[in-house]
């Protein structure tokens, strides 16, 4: 958000559709204690809380994710895009492209991360979300090794990456929508392979102490900070986006080598995962970039996220669901199949 306070901290409805507008433009708030005050902070906080998705945590068994995807569908209408993209069953044929914004697009020509890898296993097989751009597939493949190579990681556990034809999701997630996005749990690779049943079931590991305010000494090690390091000097990283406490972790741990940290944006929950978002793959020209983040390892920037109104947010009200019609015409192309 770089837009200056208008005046004294009243918020008219100019200011609260920016907020939400950069919301759904999927860009996080910035270092909101630098430029915005704690009252207008507080005002972020509630407009970027409205209108989101029905969560699902990384955590969530199969069945708690059935149950909340029911409860979704039955407000949602006929041509909500969440339940057109939702429904589809396959990815688009043709070249790979990802379509439109982090928060408003779809992927065509998307592959599958295979469910099983030398490094890696993917998790919560049943929601069919191991779908992405092929870039982004590349990516998690070399990963998975160099993390094994270098931070001593056994594998990843990958989450969610995206659907089929990507678009909206019916519950947990804003963004994950052009198959450049994946969640990586903090929870090392079992010595084994796990059952379809297993991976729909583990549950996954909280890095982040009860209190809020740091990492849970207990469970966080160096390798979470190797794992992540790697992950943020990949190439074509746009964000990561993690807790802030595993953020103050990372500062603390980081040595004077500290450019990667620009990359490792704070943002709620991520206690269980690190979120990864590549930029717009090279050639996809209706892929829609965010501005890179600003300068500077980010680590003096934190203090918001550590007060009452950051740490025990009120949500606002529901917002409007976005509809087919909402997105690029050419997602709407790729569901009219």
């Amino acid at each position: 958000m770089r837009w200056a306070v208008m005046g004294r901290p009243a918020f008219g409805a100019a200011f609260v559709n920016k907020l939400l507008k950069s919301r759904r433009s999927g860009s996080e708030p910035v270092v909101i204690e630098r430029r915005l005050s704690r009252p207008v902070a507080v005002c972020v906080l509630v407009a970027l809380l409205a209108g989101g998705s029905t969560v699902a945590r990384a955590q969530d068994t199969a069945a708690e994710e059935a149950a909340k995807r029911a409860a979704v569908l039955a407000r949602l209408p006929a041509d909500a895009a969440k339940r057109v993209f939702s429904a589809a069953a396959g990815p688009a044929a043709g070249p790979p492209r990802a379509i439109g914004s982090y928060t408003k697009g779809c992927v065509a020509g998307a592959i599958a991360l295979p469910a099983d890898g030398p490094n890696w296993q993917v998790m919560r097989p049943s929601r069919d979300r191991a779908w992405g751009h092929p870039v982004l597939v590349a990516f998690l493949q070399r990963l998975a090794v160099q993390a094994a190579a270098t931070a001593g990681w056994p594998g990843l556990l990958v989450g969610d990456i995206a659907q089929p034809r990507g678009g909206p999701m019916l519950t947990g997630h804003e963004s994950h929508q052009l198959g450049i996005e994946a969640d990586i749990w903090l929870t090392p690779m079992p010595d084994r392979r796990l059952s379809a049943v297993e991976r729909d079931e583990m549950p996954a590991t909280n890095l982040v102490a009860e209190s809020g305010d740091d990492v849970d000494p207990n469970v966080w090690r160096p390798q979470h900070r190797q794992l992540i390091e790697a992950a943020a000097r990949g190439a074509n990283v746009g964000r990561i986006f993690v807790n802030a406490a595993i953020k103050r972790g990372l500062c603390r741990e980081a040595g004077t080598d500290r450019d990667w940290l620009r990359l490792i944006r704070p943002w709620w929950g991520h206690n269980y995962h690190f979120h990864l978002r590549l930029a717009c793959p090279s050639g996809d020209r209706e892929c829609q970039d965010q501005a890179p983040p600003p300068p500077g390892d980010g680590c003096g920037e934190l203090a918001f996220w550590f007060t009452p109104e950051a740490k025990h947010p009120k949500p606002g009200p529901p917002g409007k669901p976005l509809r087919v019609a909402d997105l690029p015409a050419a997602c709407a192309a790729l569901v009219a199949r």
